[in-house]
C-alpha cells in the first residue's frame, strides 16, 4: 500500500489496513507531514522530535520523503504507484490526476477530500472542526444552555477513515473475484452527514432542528451524566425494563400523578425524571453507584489515563509498543 495522504483521515485509513497486515509505504514532503509539528507533546523518532499526534496513526509504516514538484521525485513516486495494490491520496480534486493518471488498471485508488470531486464546494479544503461546524454536528454538541463545542477528537476524520478502509476492503474483494481495480472517492462532508445518524433522521421525520443537550439523549430518558459526591456518573437507560430496575435500585419515588413506565412518557417529562434521578445520585459516590446499578448500563466519567489503566484495558492488551513508542492497540481481534 502506498500512503500519499496527509494529516489524519487518509493516514488513519492506512493505519487501519496496516493493523490488518498491509505493508504500508508512506510518502511525505521533504519537510514532513504537518502533524509532525502538532504538539506538544513530542517524542523522538529517528533523532527528530515528532508530535504524539503523528505517532497515533503513522507508527509501523515505512516513510520516505519526496518533493512532487521535483520531476525526479515525481517519477519515483509514479514508479511506486505502478507497483502498489492500494494507493491512498488526499490531494485537492484534479491534482492527483494531473500528476499520476492513468492509474494502474488493477490498482485500488482511494481519494479522500473535504467535499468530494463535484458540487459547489468541491474546490474547498477543510479540517475536521470546519466539518463539525458546517455539517450541524457542532450544533448538537455542547451544554444545556446552547453553548456549542466540538467533539473531543477529530471524529469526522476518524469516521472517514473507517468508511475508506471498508470501501478499500470491498474493492479488494471485488478485484479477487473479477480482476479489476477501483477508483474510490470519499469526502469528509459525506461522512459527516452520515455520522449524524438518528439526529439527521429525527430532523427528516419531524422537520425540527435539535439543539445542544449536554450529555442528554434526544430520544431516551434517563440517559446522561449526573453529579455524584465525588465526580460525574453516566446512567444509560435504554429500555423500559432497565427503567424498572433503576427505580428499584435507587428506590425512586415516582409521583402518584406520573406514569413513567414508557420511555416516551419519560422523554415528555424529561426535567422531572432527571431531577428525581439526580436527587438520588447526588447522595452517593461513583463507586457506590456502580455497585448499586450492577444490572444497568452505567459508568463513571473517567479521564483518559483512568481508561488506559483500567483493569479491563490491561487484561485485553489495549496498550502496545511500536519502534519503542507506546500506543493504543488495534481493536481487531481474530480467533482461530
Amino acid at each position: 500500500m502506498l500512503d500519499l495522504s496527509r494529516v489524519l483521515a487518509g493516514p488513519y485509513t492506512a493505519k487501519l489496513l496496516s493493523d490488518l497486515g498491509a505493508n504500508v509505504l508512506r510518502v511525505e514532503a521533504p519537510w514532513g507531514d504537518d502533524t509532525r509539528g502538532w504538539g506538544p507533546p513530542f517524542t523522538e523518532i529517528d533523532n527528530e522530535q515528532v508530535a504524539a499526534y503523528w505517532t497515533s496513526v503513522n507508527l509501523g509504516k515505512s516513510v520516505i520523503r519526496k518533493d512532487l514538484k521535483n520531476e525526479n521525485d515525481l517519477q519515483e513516486v509514479r514508479k511506486l504507484i505502478s507497483e502498489s495494490d492500494i494507493i491512498i491520496e488526499n490531494f485537492r480534486p484534479g491534482k492527483s490526476e494531473e500528476w499520476f493518471a492513468p492509474w494502474p488498471d488493477e490498482a485500488i485508488v482511494c481519494n479522500i477530500s473535504a467535499y468530494g470531486n463535484d458540487g459547489p464546494r468541491s474546490r474547498e479544503g477543510g479540517y475536521d472542526i470546519v466539518m463539525q461546524a458546517r455539517s450541524g454536528l457542532m450544533s448538537i454538541t455542547g451544554d444545556e444552555n446552547g453553548n456549542t463545542a466540538k467533539v473531543g477528537v477529530a471524529v469526522i476524520d476518524v469516521a472517514t477513515g473507517l468508511h475508506a478502509s471498508s470501501a478499500i476492503l470491498a474493492a479488494l474483494y471485488r478485484r479477487e473475484k473479477e480482476g479489476m481495480g477501483a477508483k474510490l472517492n470519499l469526502s469528509l462532508w459525506d461522512c459527516a452527514l452520515d455520522l449524524l445518524v438518528n439526529q439527521a433522521q429525527n430532523v427528516i421525520i419531524s422537520g425540527t432542528n435539535p439543539t445542544t443537550m449536554g450529555t442528554s439523549h434526544p430520544n431516551l430518558v434517563p440517559y446522561r451524566a449526573y453529579a455524584t459526591l465525588d465526580g460525574e456518573f453516566v446512567i444509560a437507560v435504554g429500555s423500559d425494563e432497565q427503567w424498572k430496575k433503576l427505580v428499584e435500585a435507587l428506590r425512586l419515588e415516582i409521583p402518584e400523578e406520573s406514569d413513567w413506565s414508557k420511555n416516551s412518557q419519560r422523554v415528555e417529562d424529561r426535567r422531572l425524571v432527571d431531577e428525581l434521578v439526580a436527587k438520588s445520585v447526588n447522595q452517593l459516590t461513583s463507586n457506590e453507584l456502580e455497585s448499586v446499578l450492577d444490572s444497568i448500563p452505567c459508568a463513571p466519567v473517567n479521564t483518559i489515563k483512568q481508561a488506559l489503566s483500567d483493569p479491563h484495558s490491561i487484561e485485553r492488551g489495549m496498550l502496545d509498543s511500536t519502534a519503542g513508542i507506546n500506543h493504543v492497540s488495534s481493536p481487531h481481534r481474530f480467533h482461530d
